[in-house]
């Protein structure tokens, strides 16, 4: 059984959002990427600290697991993180 608990908090200007995965510290930034990119999001940078990606939401992939979700709308945040937790960082 996976845990898909996480934490979702909003960054200082209340237009962002970090997505951290409970029991989850080191992902695969390639593996990853190309799930979020499979998800209809276009990649921007792609370096070893970071991938962004642009689609309804901003979005920055940290090796840690971490993502960034650069929206006002709560819910999109809320619908991205789910994604995240379900889907992309267990690729």
């Amino acid at each position: 059984m996976t845990d898909d608990s996480f934490v979702m908090e909003m960054c200082g200007n209340r237009s962002a959002w970090q997505i951290k995965v409970d029991g989850i510290d080191k992902i695969n930034l390639e593996n990853v990427g190309l799930e979020i990119e499979s998800a209809g999001y276009t990649i921007g940078i792609r370096t070893r600290l970071a991938w962004t990606f642009s689609g309804p939401a901003d979005l920055t992939l940290y090796p840690s697991g971490k993502l960034l979700v650069k929206t006002e709308d709560k819910e999109l945040a809320a619908q991205i993180a789910e994604n995240h937790v379900k889907k992309w960082v267990r690729a």
